[in-house]
């Protein structure tokens, strides 16, 4: 069999944000498809943790939920910008206050494979100092300080639905229990 081929790329919406596509395929066997691609700067997402070993997150409205979430800091790149960590640390103190003397990166995680291009890093910050809060005018954010316990605990209640808040707890939870410690020593 034969590989994937795009024949055509066609743009169908800009917005404030993304832009829309519809990417004409042709599969292995020959067939041709259609596939949406939304196109979206890539952003950087932390999990603080204060000197409680509480988990710091933000409460805010999302309006794809119609609802406020409570979601670990994370934000786009600047336009131009590369740099993942410089991206978190930045958020992490614009929306919460705090800034970490150290962090470990995790992983970087795309929300939806299947159609975003979007890519989002993944870190935890600990041994946290004060900033200065310093939030997007359309931001409106609530901090909260959760222990991990109950925070896994929301995950399987459902009352946390945000993909990196879930990775990073998770991975934070198996951070304290050692079973990736090895991985992260490594990178």
């Amino acid at each position: 069999m034969g590989e994937w081929i795009r024949k055509n790329r066609k743009e169908v919406f800009q917005g404030h944000r993304v832009r829309v596509y519809e990417d004409e395929l042709v599969r292995p066997d020959g067939e041709t498809v259609f596939y949406d691609l939304v196109e979206n700067r890539d952003g950087a997402a932390i999990l603080l943790v204060d000197e409680n070993e509480n988990l710091i997150f933000v409460k805010q409205y999302r309006n794809v939920l119609d609802s406020e979430t409570m979601e670990i800091p994370a934000g786009s790149l600047d336009p131009g910008d590369t740099d993942f960590l410089v991206t978190a640390l930045r958020e992490a103190e614009e929306e919460t206050g705090f800034v970490p003397r150290k962090t470990d990166y995790i992983t970087t995680m795309l929300a939806s494979s299947g159609l975003f291009t979007e890519k989002t890093a993944v870190y935890i910050g600990t041994e946290l100092r004060p900033g200065k809060i310093h939030r997007d005018p359309d931001e409106f954010i609530n901090v909260i300080h959760v222990p991990l316990e109950k925070a896994c605990q929301m995950i399987y209640r459902g009352e946390l639905c945000d993909a990196k808040t879930i990775l990073a707890i998770l991975a934070y939870r198996d951070m304290k229990t050692k079973k990736i410690v090895e991985h992260i020593n490594k990178i």
